[in-house]
């Protein structure tokens, strides 16, 4: 189902933080952000902006600039100015910055109830906590199957083919230290254009499944470090078998890989699962390579830029 907001809603998320007043359009409680808001939301991840830059179904803002654009006319030019407001269907307007709404908007607002509240605060600052709260609500969400773990503070998601010991590989980096956050579904909301956040089902929450066992409690057995509500979701730990990994994919890839979730790139690192392989080890490993590199430390560069010393005749120095 897509999430809406009523003005109702609106109002009442932000009566504290904006301090604001509901001055025109008090019947129009139950307007709402309707689809072409919400598609618009998707594709923009902004659904509110000032008068003069006015986009069709957005809340707008009305600042001091945009109320002198609505009075400082002709009358005639005045109306028109005003009336035009009508036709782009905004869900709510919003008087920033203190301003007084000329009579005309006052009662075009309460002729085609449309709510307009009003606040002292900056026009800025409306259109930033707005935006942030709106994205949120309309974020466009996924469920993924993996295990999602914080390991050395990382988001991680172990994903892999079928029987390859996804929850008991999460099980044992449990005993090293590090946190679950969910095992088999992971809730997966893009929190802003370049971010995304991992956290567990509801039904599920503390609950990890192993073979032979059943359903463990991992936050009665460990403890309440050993769970974590959300993650951002910063990397991706895939396992396969020996032929997977023989046929599909590099053993050295020249440059890092990565996978698409929700149209934001999240890296990733292939591990071969084979019997005597530490693989609660390596997974750390990966993760603390991630960091590295996160730091502009880049391992298979530096291999590279000996490689091009050696080849050029000039042998790198021993570093021990």
């Amino acid at each position: 189902m897509t999430n809406t907001v009523s003005a109702q809603a609106l109002f009442d998320e932000f009566a504290d933080a904006l301090q604001w007043r509901w001055i025109a359009g008090r019947d129009a409680y139950a307007r709402r952000f309707d689809e072409r808001a919400v598609q618009s939301a998707r594709a923009s991840a902004d659904l509110v902006g000032y008068l003069n830059y006015i986009h069709p179904f957005r809340a707008q803002v009305l600042g001091q600039r945009e109320i002198e654009y609505l009075t400082n006319a002709t009358s005639q030019d005045c109306a028109r100015r005003v009336a035009r407001i009508t036709s782009l269907e905004p869900p709510v307007l919003v008087l920033a910055d203190g301003q007084q709404a000329p009579d005309e908007l006052m009662q075009m607002c309460e002729t085609a109830q449309i709510p307009m509240f009003a606040t002292q605060a900056s026009s800025a600052y409306v259109i930033d906590v707005m935006r942030s709260y709106l994205f949120k609500l309309f974020a466009a969400s996924t469920s993924l199957h993996g295990v999602f773990m914080d390991i050395l503070g990382v988001g991680v998601l172990i994903t892999g083919e079928s029987g390859l010991g996804k929850s008991e590989l999460g099980l044992e980096l449990i005993t090293r230290g590090h946190g679950l956050v969910a095992d088999d579904v992971v809730d997966i909301v893009q929190i802003n254009q370049n971010a995304l956040e991992g956290k567990c089902p509801a039904l599920i929450q503390n609950l990890l499944e192993v073979r032979g066992i059943g359903l463990l409690d991992i936050r009665a057995i460990f403890g309440e470090t050993a769970v974590r509500r959300r993650m951002r979701l910063r990397m991706i730990v895939h396992l396969v078998r020996h032929e997977t990994m023989e046929r599909d994919h590099e053993r050295l890839p020249h440059a890092p890989l990565t996978e698409t979730i929700l149209g934001v790139p999240v890296r990733k690192a292939i591990i071969q699962v084979m019997a005597g392989r530490n693989i609660a080890v390596l997974v750390e490993a990966a993760v603390r390579n991630y960091i590295l590199q996160l730091r502009g430390i880049d391992t298979y560069r530096e291999f590279v830029a000996r490689q091009h010393e050696a080849m050029n005749g000039n042998a790198p120095r021993n570093s021990g």
